[in-house]
């Protein structure tokens, strides 16, 4: 092989990493512009394991209808209850910091957003 197309195919390959590259970062970006982000959530936790349902407050969310959605949120508190209901006590609870979590759907009604649909952790 020639060293001009030696050269000329380095040249190609180092555009094409970078374009890739460049490409990537900006896809990374793009994805972190649709996640929704919350500043406060609560979790029921019954005996069998996490409600799938929170309770969110200050959250700002993608405009984008999307089937799932990646909730950022900053400070999740876990009440773990004695029973299976909201009628018993409140064992203990439990903050978190920094969680992210992924729901189906979402509802709102006065300031609060209540996620549907989350898988446990």
């Amino acid at each position: 092989m020639s060293l001009t197309l030696q050269r000329l195919l380095g040249v190609t390959a180092a555009v094409a990493t970078g374009a890739a590259a460049l490409l990537g970062t900006g896809a990374s970006t793009a994805r972190a512009a649709e996640r929704a982000h919350c500043d406060r959530a609560e979790q029921n936790m019954w005996s069998d394991g996490a409600s799938r349902n929170l309770t969110a407050h200050h959250c700002s969310i993608p405009s984008h209808q999307k089937r799932w959605y990646t909730v950022e949120i900053d400070t999740l508190v876990q009440k773990h209850y004695k029973g299976d209901t909201l009628d018993g006590a409140v064992d203990r609870t439990k903050t978190l910091h920094n969680r992210t979590i992924r729901c189906l759907g979402y509802t709102s009604d006065n300031g609060a957003v209540n996620w549907f649909g989350c898988p446990p952790t």
